[in-house]
């Protein structure tokens, strides 16, 4: 049986992740969302050691959304496809969940120390296309294949930030949908050279 202890935490996330997807993120304060629910202030901070809790919890309820979609594509024997299939994937949520996505990514640059919770969430989302990249860069050693893994990944997820902007909307040679695949293929195909050289 559920506590009301708990029905409580669940109705206060439900209402903030409504609120930074209709409002923005920059909406979501201790003081906005008491109004928002109902709840005292207090409420809020017996539910959650403080707001970068509450964006920690919501930011790992977006990477569960984010791994989701991405499980559903289907992985076939072409690693190039099954990496830009997985990139469409991704750039898709964060084009149709800007609000969430800017949550995350500012919470990022904020937090230093990610808990080994949320950190688990971010290995299983990279660890989807893994054997791709992988099968695609077998030259190189394991090391390399890592470093070159978490190099696209960061670079990516930095490019990601812009796409909740209307940063890349003032440059109009710049599609949103096509930006992050480029960098993707440009990657791939620098090391690729790299590797004759």
């Amino acid at each position: 049986m559920t506590d009301k202890k708990e029905i409580i935490r669940a109705g206060l996330l439900q209402t903030a992740r409504r609120l930074v997807e209709t409002k923005g993120a920059d909406s979501l304060t201790a003081r906005k969302l008491s109004e928002a629910s109902g709840c005292s202030v207090g409420t809020i901070y017996n539910q959650f050691s403080g707001m970068d809790e509450l964006f920690a919890v919501l930011n790992m309820e977006t990477l569960d959304d984010l791994y989701n979609q991405m499980t559903k594509i289907a992985s076939g024997r072409n690693a190039y496809k099954n990496l830009n299939a997985w990139l469409d994937s991704f750039v898709g949520f964060v084009l149709n969940n800007p609000n969430r996505w800017f949550l995350l990514y500012n919470y990022h640059l904020r937090n230093g120390r990610l808990s080994p919770a949320y950190m688990q969430k971010i290995i299983r989302l990279s660890r989807l296309w893994q054997k791709s990249f992988d099968a695609v860069y077998a030259h190189l050693n394991a090391r390399k294949r890592r470093l070159a893994r978490q190099v696209l990944w960061l670079s990516l997820f930095a490019l990601s930030s812009f796409l909740t902007t209307g940063i890349i909307d003032n440059l109009s040679m710049v599609n949103k949908k096509n930006l992050c695949k480029l960098l993707l293929n440009t990657y791939l195909a620098g090391l690729a050279v790299l590797k004759k050289g």
